[in-house]
């Protein structure tokens, strides 16, 4: 097995200690060559997760650009279909797989490899009684829409598209598994391949069932619900055909410690669902404004760039993740450390570059969005705010990803639910509403619910002692070894 750490053939001996950490960094040439180590390390897990999670994005944009051209009812109703009714069960789902990086990440950098297959059968077990857990909301979504005050006949027609992707749902059951197997292994080439072919199969299909055979948006949602599926037997079949070390077949020692598992995944569920949440809200208070269709499209636009920034730092968070669970397993408390060290501050970096470059184009970057010129004013107002979210989304991510790999989910979504749902949103209720700021105010509100959330995230880093984490980890892969 390849070591996750520093190998001695580095040059960089003078940086390791006899027991595989690093010695401590004395001067700034020392701070250096380990920053750069670690900014080395982050990219080749990170660069491959991003370029994955961008096709993932890009597959489910070609789905709906291909429904775009069928009608406007027929685009509003399987956008809802995908962007509400499947973010929600996207984040839920990712949300209840991330305990499997926490565990995956951790055993393989104790060199227990043989637990990576045992722990992704437990997730794919948890995860496919989630999903069944799950099926109301799809059988039942165009009741749910109405109640909610969308229209009958969009709330309807989402319904049924929503009943035509409950395949896709249940193929997350095996996706995040396999996905969280392979990324704790630092192997993020073959999972960048498979996105890259499934969005390209996507395209294909979509061409082929929507254009040549004329099935509509039907056709659009059984294509999607066959890339999903298989991009999952690509990743299953990866695992079991390549991965022997972490591979041994099926085993009945998955149904050993489910219990505690099944309490990590809800953790890990609760902590991303509440910010995936958090930040859907604002776009439905926004909606009750009086001037909602500008206000609306306007946070809509930046919502959107937002979002591409949010892309890369998703695969950061992946990497530091694998990155922390992987030295804690290893037993290197200073290692862990100095790899936090160094993705909070060059995640700092760009998001400040992320920043200037929205303040310096404030008056341009939505042309691209949009021709109506209100439009555009009311997005330049807004850049401001764009502006500081895309700093503060810059590092919260990152110590997500860090709470994450040292299994810290129930912390977390304690401070999510607090910084949030009992300071934010209230706060920024109160400045859009009551003090009539509109949608700037509803958005101050809810970066000033970030700020705190990323404030206590730094504090928990800060105070943090990396060796109580280290021996916190080695007996809970003790304990899992005497049950395997």
């Amino acid at each position: 097995m390849e070591a996750p750490l520093l190998d001695r053939r580095s040059g960089e001996l003078h940086l390791i200690g006899d027991d595989g950490d690093y010695l401590p960094a004395k001067g700034i040439k020392a701070w250096w060559s380990v920053f750069w180590i670690e900014t080395v390390k982050l990219w080749r897990i990170g660069g491959p997760i991003a370029f994955q999670i961008l096709c993932q994005f890009g597959t489910n944009s070609v789905t709906n650009m291909f429904v775009g051209h069928l009608g406007d009812v027929e685009l509003s109703a399987f956008a809802i279909a995908l962007s509400v009714v499947g973010t929600f069960s996207f984040g839920f789902m990712l949300g209840m797989g991330s305990a499997l990086e926490t565990l995956c990440g951790q055993a393989y950098g104790a060199g227990q490899v043989h637990m990576l297959g045992v722990y992704m059968q437990r997730s794919i077990l948890i995860l496919f009684c989630t999903c069944t857990l799950l099926l109301p909301l799809y059988i039942f979504a165009a009741p749910i829409l109405k109640l909610l005050g969308q229209q009958d006949d969009i709330a309807d027609l989402a319904g049924f598209y929503t009943l035509l992707v409950v395949p896709q749902l249940f193929s997350l059951a095996i996706t995040f598994p396999t996905q969280k197997f392979l990324q704790a292994q630092s192997k993020v080439s073959v999972l960048a391949w498979i996105a890259f072919l499934i969005l390209v199969l996507q395209v294909m299909l979509c061409w082929l069932f929507v254009s040549v055979f004329d099935w509509g948006a039907n056709g659009a949602a059984v294509a999607y619900d066959l890339t999903s599926w298989a991009c999952a037997v690509a990743q299953f079949v990866y695992v079991v055909g390549w991965c022997k070390d972490g591979w041994k077949g099926f085993s009945w020692a998955l149904f050993t410690e489910i219990w505690a598992f099944v309490r990590l995944s809800i953790a890990s569920a609760v902590m991303l669902c509440l910010e995936i949440w958090y930040f859907m809200s604002i776009i439905v208070l926004t909606g009750h404004l009086s001037n909602a269709v500008t206000a609306v499209g306007s946070l809509s636009i930046c919502m959107n760039v937002n979002g591409w920034e949010a892309m890369l730092f998703i695969g950061i968070n992946a990497a530091i993740s694998v990155r922390v669970s992987n030295e804690l397993g290893l037993g290197h408390p200073r290692a862990t450390k100095y790899s936090v060290y160094a993705v909070v501050f060059q995640s700092l970096m760009i998001g400040i570059l992320c920043m200037v470059i929205i303040l310096l184009t404030r008056n341009h970057f939505s042309i691209i969005y949009t021709n109506s010129k209100d439009m555009q004013r009311a997005v330049a107002h807004l850049s401001g705010l764009l502006a500081i979210t895309m700093v503060l989304n810059s590092v919260q991510p990152v110590i997500s990803g860090v709470a994450v790999g040292g299994g810290w989910q129930a912390l977390v979504a304690y401070i999510n639910l607090g910084s949030y749902y009992i300071f934010g949103l209230p706060l920024g209720y109160v400045l859009g509403y009551v003090a009539n700021m509109g949608v700037k105010g509803l958005w101050a509100g809810m970066i000033a619910g970030t700020a705190l959330q990323t404030l206590l995230l730094l504090l928990v880093l800060y105070k943090t002692n990396w060796n109580k984490e280290v021996g916190s980890c080695q007996a809970l892969l003790s304990r899992n070894k005497k049950s395997s």
